[in-house]
């Protein structure tokens, strides 16, 4: 957890890294803050924005800044990003995790370590990747998501990304556990789909925890209830 921060600095503008619990969405951790410092410190309103979103079944670091700090949103966005979490060999589905029911099952009984092995090969470095149709990517000024609930296919280029790291730590079929170092832009829930088309079979992410942004790590992050708490504690006064 980060040093105690005084009332002066989350108005001027700081730098917070938070953990996200599982089923919160990035904004409801920034509203939650923005809520939170708003209440406690008699404020009509308060810059608050996060670098990067987790979806919600995943937990991890997010970066919120306020004030003054939201300018460097962006420089934190373009930052490498670590994970570790699980791939389930054999379905598919919609969304590319388990947020949405499996559409599709495939065979694993032909899947050797020596396939992982070598399918994990084949996508360290630059990557073509296709995101997922459930995505907040946005088409004709509407997020791929909300057109996919709709039932409505759209064609989306494939974009350029960087695999830096890709570790295998345990497979005991049909699950795989991973760890990720990646670039800006690249889907853990692709990842996942395209691992398991490549194993000619099927995969999807059924965990994920963001571990790292750049230098930023989440064994530093304030669990929310803990700085919701310490911002309950604030007092414009005097500043502590």
């Amino acid at each position: 957890m980060e040093d105690p921060l005084p009332s002066r600095r989350l108005v001027d503008g700081a730098t917070l890294l938070v953990d996200k619990p599982q089923g919160w969405t990035s904004f409801d951790v920034v509203n939650k803050i923005r809520i939170s410092l708003r209440h406690s410190l008699g404020l009509k309103n308060i810059k608050v924005g996060h670098a990067g979103t987790l979806d919600p079944m995943a937990t991890g670091l997010l970066i919120i800044c306020t004030g003054k700090n939201t300018k460097k949103l962006s420089e934190y966005q373009g930052q490498s990003k670590e994970y570790v979490g699980t791939i389930t060999l054999g379905a598919t589905t919609p969304s590319y995790d388990a947020e949405s029911e499996p559409d599709a099952y495939f065979p694993v009984e032909h899947i050797t370590q020596e396939a992982i092995e070598a399918a994990r090969l084949s996508f360290m470095g630059d990557l073509e990747q296709l995101p997922p149709m459930f995505s907040a990517i946005k088409v004709d000024g509407q997020p791929l998501y909300k057109k996919a609930r709709q039932g409505i296919m759209v064609e989306v280029a494939p974009r350029p990304v960087t695999i830096y790291e890709f570790d295998i730590h345990r497979v005991e079929m049909p699950l795989v556990d991973f760890r990720v170092k990646c670039s800006k832009g690249t889907y853990i829930r692709s990842l996942a789909f395209d691992f398991g088309k490549k194993l000619e079979s099927g995969g999807y992410l059924t965990a994920l925890r963001r571990t790292k942004i750049g230098e930023f790590s989440v064994e530093n992050a304030w669990k929310i209830d803990a700085l919701v708490e310490h911002i309950a504690n604030l007092t414009p006064e005097t500043g502590q």
